[in-house]
């Protein structure tokens, strides 16, 4: 399945979740086997040559696809969550969403230094969410070397705050 046949899985919902947002709404492409296999074969495409250690996936989508990538791939998989989310000690990163402000956390012991990460979520738009998550995986001394989303929003410019060379995602909106 291409690019253009995965984004007429996908459902815009406009003014979601306040007016003049437009929410890309995965899923009905998530209800579809067939179209949920073929992204995440498409995700999969360039994390391989990056030779990840691990799998981080950032709350909630993320872990939709992050998950099966990391099994495929027979490598872990760390969940970045929400704050208060997580039982055990924690590192935490205030970011902002395009529509407000968040804090992320991750397990302290999640991550070694050195390991060779791939961050995986559903949408990058203004980039906000995705580079919290960066600073927390550098603050444990492990290396991003790979983003992978299903979705980009361009005129968010949510790339332009990501680490050049490193950022795939599959369907432009």
């Amino acid at each position: 399945m291409n690019p253009e046949q995965l984004a007429s899985k996908v459902r815009t919902i406009p003014d979601f979740p306040k007016p003049g947002i437009v929410f890309r709404d995965i899923t009905t492409l998530l209800q579809d086997g067939e179209a949920f296999s073929a992204a995440i074969e498409a995700m999969m495409a360039p994390i391989r040559a990056q030779k990840p250690d691990v799998i981080v996936g950032i709350e909630s989508r993320g872990f939709i696809f992050g998950a099966p990538i990391a099994h495929a791939l027979n490598i872990g998989f760390v969940p970045v969550r929400k704050l208060g989310k997580l039982p055990g000690e924690t590192i935490t990163v205030e970011y902002e969403l395009e529509y407000g402000k968040n804090v992320l956390e991750l397990h302290r012991d999640a991550l070694t230094p050195g390991q060779r990460v791939v961050i995986v979520d559903d949408v990058l738009a203004t980039g906000g969410t995705v580079a919290g998550t960066i600073r927390l995986v550098e603050q444990l001394g492990a290396q991003v070397v790979g983003i992978s989303f299903l979705a980009e929003l361009p005129a968010l410019g949510g790339r332009a705050r990501l680490p050049d060379g490193i950022v795939s995602a599959i369907i432009p909106f």
